[in-house]
């Protein structure tokens, strides 16, 4: 396991333990209490599995008024509490505290109402990213958000970590396609934000919400919008001889106005592993694969997947396939849906990075990770959401070796500079977490990140809620020369010490 730097440990709150299991078991049905050690180890990971820590107890309540009632007692006791959804999370945002009560949504598992003629669905937290699709489809819906881990993930983690997916080109990521939600805050207070309808007045709040990370509130319900499918999609399969040439080709799809509903970019050594693992006819002499998909009327895709064949011939194009229908379309997609799993014939262990980047820098910044995998001696497989510039390097290496995996932190962290000094950031949609944390600092100054404390002060004073997340540890930030203390004073006044 990795070290990383946790809140201090309020061992008060773990001689108490037997007191504090007792007293939330006259809040909900003790059966929903887990505090055994056997009993929590499921949940001391999220899947960025190199680091892990034990819950003080894990409570799984029922319904909303359950969990302002654990919310409430955890307030006046001073404990902290980390939300979590599926735990399929890849930055560390539900990683537990010994000293934490651990609050699991599985069991809101449940879609509430389907509400076609205003387009949206109302549902729990718990209930799956393609879940909702499935229970739309048979009338011709779909929710488009679509992240790779889309049939295991919450939606109420979807907007815990503003998830996007293949289809965010077009569609949006999460925050474009929800319209209102109830959360409740850390005093237990339930609380509605948004509606059924587009418009809201007042402050965005909803845009407060989504992509939080857990540190302002919990989510029990969620409404999001359903989109009725397109009368035609295609798909097209393109290899390039060179990075370059393939980077420069998706960048000009864009500039020319296309708007693709989803662009993915592929590397050599994910083209093989991909194709090993789901035998989707990737061209394997390619070394860069560009898979775009068009949606729209039949005349539409048609003429846009012309001019899409004239960019990439014009930029030298190995290979051109298009999908004849709806089969092969989805085989084309199957590769890039299993790029991470694929990883997995290719070393014991891999890291998957995510920052975003200007999509005119997308060959730039594959041949700079290229650079760094010959600077640190360990292969990387890259996989881009091309179209909005969002980045997914894997890193593989071997867990079991602890200079391997302080290598793997340290070439994930000169991706991440390298993605800030391209002009982008150091997360796209999979949150910051404990892994992003210290990075907080490259691209955010002082006064940004106190603004930013201050909402988080606003609706959480005690900082009890997913506390240790996010926001960068002083005393790190102090040995990096990033945090000026001057007589013993500092301007991240709000940040714990630790």
């Amino acid at each position: 396991m990795s070290q990383i730097a946790l809140p201090k440990i309020d061992k008060s709150i773990l001689i108490r333990k037997d007191e504090i299991v007792k007293k939330l078991s006259k809040i909900i049905n003790s059966d929903n209490i887990l505090s055994e050690a056997d009993e929590v180890r499921p949940y001391e990971t999220d899947a960025l599995s190199v680091y892990t820590q034990t819950p003080l107890a894990v409570v799984l309540p029922e319904n909303t008024q359950e969990v302002s009632e654990i919310l409430k007692y955890c307030y006046k006791e001073n404990i902290k509490v980390v939300p979590r959804g599926a735990g399929t999370g890849l930055s560390g945002g539900a990683l537990p505290l010994q000293d934490a009560i651990l609050l699991g949504l599985g069991k809101f598992n449940k879609i509430i109402e389907i509400d076609y003629e205003n387009k949206c669905v109302v549902t729990q937290p718990g209930v799956t990213n393609l879940g909702i699709t499935h229970a739309v489809e048979h009338k011709g819906y779909y929710y488009a958000p679509d992240p790779s881990s889309q049939l295991a993930c919450s939606i109420g983690g979807n907007v815990a970590e503003n998830s996007g997916g293949v289809h965010s080109l077009k569609y949006g990521t999460t925050t474009n396609n929800i319209l209102g939600a109830e959360m409740v805050m850390m005093d237990g207070t339930i609380c509605r934000f948004g509606s059924k309808s587009l418009d809201q007045e007042g402050y965005d709040l909803m845009g407060l919400i989504c992509g939080s990370e857990g540190l302002l509130g919990v989510l029990t319900e969620v409404t999001v919008k359903i989109l009725k499918k397109p009368q035609v999609v295609k798909a097209a399969l393109i290899g390039f001889p060179t990075i370059k040439e393939g980077g420069d080709a998706a960048s000009e799809i864009i500039s020319k106005g296309i708007v693709p509903a989803g662009m993915e970019i592929m590397d050599k050594a994910l083209i093989e592993a991909t194709d090993n693992f789901s035998k989707a006819g990737y061209p394997r002499d390619a070394e860069l694969l560009l898979i775009v998909e068009l949606d729209g009327t039949e005349s539409e895709v048609n003429e846009l997947i012309k001019k899409v064949e004239t960019i990439c011939k014009k930029n030298n194009c190995s290979s051109l396939k298009l999908s004849k229908n709806e089969k092969e379309r989805l085989s084309f997609w199957a590769g890039r849906k299993a790029a991470f799993p694929a990883c997995g014939a290719m070393a014991p262990d891999y890291y998957c990075m995510d920052g975003s980047i200007p999509r005119g820098k997308l060959a730039e910044a594959l041949l700079e990770i290229k650079k760094l995998s010959k600077k640190y001696n360990l292969p990387v497989a890259n996989c881009f959401h091309a179209g909005d510039g969002n980045l997914h390097p894997l890193i593989m290496f071997d867990g079991n070796d602890k200079e391997q995996l302080k290598k793997t932190e340290e070439f994930g962290t000169e991706i991440l500079k390298t993605c800030v000094k391209l002009g982008g950031v150091i997360t796209g949609e999979h949150g910051v977490g404990v892994e992003k944390r210290e990075l907080m600092c490259e691209m955010f100054n002082n006064t940004d990140i106190q603004q930013q404390l201050s909402i988080k002060k606003s609706l959480d004073e005690k900082n009890l809620l997913n506390p240790g997340k996010v926001y960068p540890i002083l005393r790190k930030c102090a040995e990096q020369g990033r945090v000026h203390v001057h007589k013993n004073k500092d301007k991240f006044p709000d940040l714990p010490r630790f």
